[in-house]
């Protein structure tokens, strides 16, 4: 379980290594992404302990998000200011993705039927 857990923050590592001195415009985790993609392809073997530990990482995902919730309470002067243009942008790419996400389900509904 040590070497699964390892072997992601090694990804994770190398990604933001990565980021850092390409300046790709992909964050350092997405990359590492990647590289661990890459990795599981390679390696199938290690498919089962890393399920266990994303298990167990998804099943306390929770507590990851106590210093998210820190940070933004110590920025309490910052969303006083400008709290209603954060709310109004969040509402509103939201409703943009979801509608975006919609119009391209559709379309690949209606490609998906033309061409069956």
């Amino acid at each position: 379980m040590i070497a699964a857990i390892a072997t992601l923050l090694l990804c994770q590592l190398l990604g933001e290594e990565i980021h850092l001195l390409t300046g790709l415009p992909l964050p350092g985790p997405v990359l590492g992404m990647f590289l661990l993609l890459g990795w599981l392809l390679l390696r199938p073997g290690e498919r089962p302990t890393l399920v266990q530990v994303s298990a167990w990482l998804t099943a306390h995902l929770s507590v990851m998000f106590v210093p998210a919730a820190v940070g933004l309470i110590e920025e309490g002067p910052v969303l006083a200011q400008n709290g209603v243009a954060i709310v109004v942008a969040t509402l509103a790419s939201t409703l943009l993705t979801v509608a975006v996400t919609a119009l391209v389900f559709r379309w690949a509904l209606a490609r998906q039927a033309r061409g069956a």
